[in-house]
Order: C-alpha cells, then structure tokens, then sequence
C-alpha cells in the first residue's frame, strides 16, 4: 500500500502531467531520499511543469533558473556587494537558496556555470568569498536539459551526472493521452488546480522516515556486485562510482517506504537501477560503434549477478 502523504502529492501532480505514474513515483523517490533529478527530453513534453507541480504539492519554496550562454555563477549561487553605509560586504542570496531549484536547461549555459552546482548538489551549502552557507532543508535540484545534439547544447562533465541520484524520461504522450492534455490545457492553467497537500515539516518527516528502512546486508553485497560488475564490464569505458551505489541504496529505501514496507527488496533494485546508472557509465567507442546502449550493458550485468533470496 502506498503511503498516504505520498499517494497525495503523486494525486496532484498527476492533475498535470497525464500518464507518467512512473516518472512522477520515481521522481518523488529521489526527494524523499535526498536526491536530485535530470530530467532529460524533447522539449514541450512537461519537464518544467512536473516540477512546479511538485514545489506546489509539497509546499517547497521554489526558484527557478533559465540556463543561457549568459548566465553566471553568481546567478546560481549568490554574490557580495559592497555597501558603502556600513563599509562591509553583504551576502546577496542566489537562486538556490530554496527548497526546490529547477535549473531549467542546465546544458545550454558554460561548463563554468554547470559546476556551480557541484557543491550545492553534494554538500547542500554555498561558499561564496569564503564564508559557507547552508541550503535550507528539504533540498532538491530538478534539472531539465534538452537531448545532446539539440542546438546550443553543452554536454554534462562526468561528475556533474554523477551528482544526479536519477535521470529520467518523460516521453511523448500517447494519442488518448494528448486528448486530455489538449483537453486540459484549453481553458485554464492547469497547474492552478495543484495545492499543497503537505509542507516542508512533513516532507523532512517522510524522509526520516524512508532513511530508516533496513538494509539486509546481503542487498548491500548485491549492490556492491553491481557496481563492481560495471567497472569490469569490457563494454564500459567508465564505470558506477562507490556515489552511484550509496544512491541506489537511498533511492531503494525511499521506493520500499513508498510501498508500506519497512525494508528493501531485490525488486526494489530492480526498479531503480537502470535510472541510477545509466547516465552515470561511458561506453567504450567500440561498444558504440557496435550499436550498444548503455542501457544494453546495464541489463547484461543485471541478467549475469544474481540477486540473493532473501529469508524472513
């Protein structure tokens, strides 16, 4: 059974963003679990508008940024101004400062500007001239960024994808679907409909909540194989980080939470993994040549590691 508060944020989201369950529960998994979102897709396809729902479902203070070639750090992470009153520097925040940051279209801005998100998104806090400040809590970044090929787009360093506990898809609706998001959309604003069904003292609850799902030690060991099992794969230039397993962990936990359980399951891994890893590996050049996916090597390895069976 679905946890209640959860199933009501999933009910308003889903008022605008029609047939995605999976997208909208996976995403709500990264949040309850500490996570953050790469939302990659065509445009028009609802990235932006999924996570607005979300800030106003789970009443976060939300900000938003529009990455361009001409957005800088300081618009992300704050800056110092002199004031000639005092004769002191003074903070002025950035748009991270909340709870929930949509850096919308993260790769059409400079590899400079990307990583000012890096210790934002690992350590949730800015450092600006020196003095560390903390993000407040719950913390989510959702970003949004077209396919790469896409004009004027900038692909993501490695350590950048690493930082994203999931990246997902939202795909193109089908026709019925279209229907009723053509139906929707043609006499008012559908995220209008969205309210808060909880606030942020609920949400850190439920992520306490979710940090305390038990892990048994053979499912520690069974990720731990998987990780292991990309970094020797021959098709993988680049394998899962000890990052990438602590956040399938998490996003494990959140995913049994969310369905009443009080402990994880192989399922649960098997739900989550391919959003965990897939961004996160490299294919060698002639895996790619050969035709493979990422997602073809991350299946091979699932199919070969064989996951324990557990006994109550």
């Amino acid at each position: 059974m679905t946890q209640p508060m959860a199933l009501s944020i999933i009910n308003e989201v889903r008022k605008v963003i029609v047939g995605k369950d999976t997208v909208i529960c996976k995403t709500l998994m990264a949040i309850l679990a500490g996570g953050h979102v790469l939302l990659e897709d065509n445009p028009g396809v609802g990235k932006t508008t999924m996570a607005l729902a979300f800030s106003r479902a789970m009443g976060m203070r939300f900000a938003r940024v529009q990455f361009t070639p001409e957005t800088m750090p300081a618009d992300v992470v704050g800056y110092s101004m002199y004031n000639q009153d005092t004769g002191k520097l003074e903070y002025r925040p950035g748009a991270v400062l909340c709870n929930l940051f949509l850096a919308d279209e993260i790769n059409r801005t400079s590899a400079k500007t990307q990583s000012a998100l890096l210790e934002v998104m690992e350590e949730g806090q800015v450092t600006v001239d020196g003095v560390t400040r903390r993000l407040p809590q719950p913390f989510t970044v959702i970003a949004t960024q077209n396919p790469l090929g896409t004009a004027g787009t900038h692909p993501l360093p490695e350590s950048q994808l690493d930082r994203f506990m999931l990246r997902l898809n939202i795909g193109y609706p089908s026709a019925e679907e279209e229907v009723r998001v053509l139906k929707q959309t043609e006499h008012e604003k559908p995220l209008a409909q969205v309210r808060a069904v909880v606030d942020v003292r609920q949400v850190e609850q439920m992520k306490q909540e979710a940090a305390g799902v038990h892990v048994a030690d053979e499912l520690y060991q069974y990720v731990a194989a998987l990780c292991v099992a990309t970094r020797e794969h021959a098709a993988l230039r680049l394998g899962a980080s000890p990052r990438a397993g602590g956040a399938l962990i998490r996003a494990c936990r959140a995913s049994a939470w969310m369905g009443g359980r009080d402990y994880i399951v192989p399922a649960d891994i098997n739900l989550m993994f391919y959003s965990v890893m897939e961004h996160r590996v490299v294919l060698e050049p002639q895996a790619r040549m050969g035709g493979k996916s990422a997602r073809d090597v991350l299946e091979q390895i699932m199919s070969q590691v064989p996951a324990p069976k557990l006994v109550n």
